[in-house]
């Protein structure tokens, strides 16, 4: 009998201890579901993902690494200006914004597979150390670069180098022929938004200003040439945004209200989380009784249809060239603490002062429908026929001063000029492909390199090539090179080539790209055509 009650009493404990332990393992499931779920609602499904792929995945898996996948299929999936920067790109995207970069401060070819020295940045650390244009350099820390073929971005990588380190550079300065042992002590080097600016050939009243970016330092250079060409004499100035693709949009507002008077609206931000912030004219802009066209092209976006934008729906000036790119989206950039990496967010939207957004059209996670859009462009005749642009009605607006003006793609110039092909023979295509014209410059500008050097303004360089023959010389040039025109391709390419052998060789000069835009201006259609609107009293509205 004691036996029995015995076994009774531990058989009811074996199946209480088994009913407990069932409740408490349901109880502790519960709770770890309950856990994971309130740690769910705390975070979200990306951070709940990541955690479980690095808790539970079959191979040991960096979290972050998965990260660096993750962010920018995010970011390309909202709109297509949103990206992320990875830590090691930070620098080098950021670096034609910032306005410097640390370097030894020379611009150079390597037609030859020779670095060859086409300027030298005045009061940069290698005008310092005596190099000058022309210098070819062979060495760099006892590495041999000339003649092995290598890539030009690991040549920059070598020259640049953190400020204050040193470079030793094997120069081979003609017509010596041993090397010049030369060491830089690299330095802050500035980036300049401004590529030209002078006085119209052949009109006195014109000023012509082109920068390719809006970076911290745009604004002060493009003031600062403005005032110049004033004092020059100029009454009237074309601002070039052609291939600009945009930057700070202070740089843009600052521009513009130079040009506006007080109380004009210059633009107007709004988004989901960024409440509508209006930027208006101060009144302190000292241009603003300067005749004005700006002159854009498909590749001028963001900042530059600002400006364009601006100028157009306060009836300031006219807008000449073709329809701009379309980019009405303002990006923030939020840099990531822990590893130096950002992203540039896309915060809001901008308006032009009569209120219509020029962003075009897309599909997000669609980058290539919306890049491709350009070449749609040229496939419906776009760019050559003003005729093939299609307009909504139900994005039009009218501009104080009665002119008709269209949101929701880019900014629709008043004066349309279509791409021009004047010149472009088969045998100027030739040239082209085989790269002789820049070549033949290259090499004229080493056979008269110290009166190239010894250039410092526009009429001297006039001068220089007053009585050099050059076009024949050139010919003569690419005949040997197996380049062979007949007489009505040399009679149309003529002017294009005499333009770009000058142009080349000014940029040798310490003029730079302005003594290029000089030459080349004469023979640019769409700047041929600003001068003459310029003339006009009013352009007419494009209805």
């Amino acid at each position: 009998m004691g036996n029995y009650k015995t076994n009774i009493r531990i058989t009811l404990f074996l199946v209480t201890s088994l009913l407990i332990g069932t409740a408490l393992g349901v109880m502790l499931e519960r709770a770890a579901l309950r856990d994971a779920y309130t740690e769910a609602r705390q975070g979200d499904k990306l951070t709940w993902a990541l955690s479980q792929i690095e808790e539970r995945y079959v191979d040991p898996i960096d979290r972050d690494s998965l990260a660096e996948l993750a962010v920018p299929v995010l970011l390309q999936e909202l709109d297509p200006h949103s990206v992320y920067i990875p830590a090691s790109e930070f620098a080098a995207t950021n670096e034609p914004l910032t306005g410097t970069f640390d370097g030894i401060g020379v611009m150079f070819n390597m037609l030859t597979d020779t670095v060859q020295i086409t300027n030298v940045i005045s009061g940069g650390p290698s005008a310092a150390a005596g190099i000058v244009a022309g210098d070819r350099i062979i060495t760099v820390d006892d590495s041999t670069i000339a003649g092995v073929k290598m890539d030009q971005d690991k040549v920059v990588g070598m020259l640049r180098g953190k400020r204050g380190s040193t470079v030793k550079l094997g120069i081979l300065r003609s017509p010596a022929t041993d090397l010049l042992p030369v060491t830089v002590t690299r330095g802050a080097i500035p980036i300049k938004s401004l590529e030209a600016a002078f006085i119209v050939p052949g009109n006195p009243e014109v000023g012509y200003v082109k920068f390719g970016r809006f970076a911290a330092t745009t604004y002060s250079e493009v003031l600062a040439a403005l005032m110049q060409l004033r004092e020059q004499g100029a009454r009237k100035v074309i601002l070039d945004l052609r291939g600009n693709g945009g930057g700070y949009l202070d740089q843009a507002i600052y521009i513009a209200n130079e040009f506006l008077p007080k109380g004009r609206k210059i633009v107007y931000t709004e988004g989901y989380a960024s409440p509508r912030a209006d930027q208006d004219a101060d009144g302190r802009g000292q241009f603003q009784d300067i005749g004005l066209a700006v002159v854009i092209d498909e590749n001028s976006a963001s900042a530059s249809e600002i400006v364009a934008g601006a100028i157009q729906d306060n009836d300031r000036g006219v807008i000449v060239g073709r329809r701009s790119f379309g980019k009405g989206l303002v990006q923030e950039q939020i840099g990531y603490p822990l590893d130096g990496s950002a992203m540039r967010l896309t915060v809001a939207r901008y308006y032009t002062p009569v209120g219509r957004s020029i962003q075009k059209p897309y599909t997000p996670g669609d980058g290539e429908d919306y890049n491709g859009e350009l070449i749609r462009r040229f496939d419906h005749d776009e760019m050559f026929n003003i005729d093939s642009i299609r307009l909504a009605d139900s994005l039009k607006f009218v501009t104080p001063g009665g002119k008709i003006v269209y949101g929701g793609g880019g900014i629709m110039p008043d004066v349309f000029v279509p791409i021009d092909t004047t010149g472009v023979t088969p045998y100027f295509s030739k040239l082209f492909q085989k790269n002789l014209i820049f070549r033949y410059a290259q090499r004229t500008t080493d056979r008269y390199r110290k009166q190239v050097n010894a250039i410092r303004s526009l009429d001297e360089l006039d001068r220089f090539f007053a009585d050099k023959n050059l076009f024949y010389d050139f010919v003569a040039f690419a005949d040997r090179e197996g380049v062979h025109p007949t007489e009505t391709e040399m009679t149309l390419s003529r002017p294009l080539i005499t333009a770009q052998i000058k142009g080349y060789i000014g940029r040798n000069t310490s003029l730079d790209e302005t003594a290029f835009y000089y030459y080349i201006f004469p023979q640019d259609s769409t700047l041929v055509r600003t001068v003459r609107a310029l003339g006009d009293s009013s352009p007419a509205p494009r209805q």
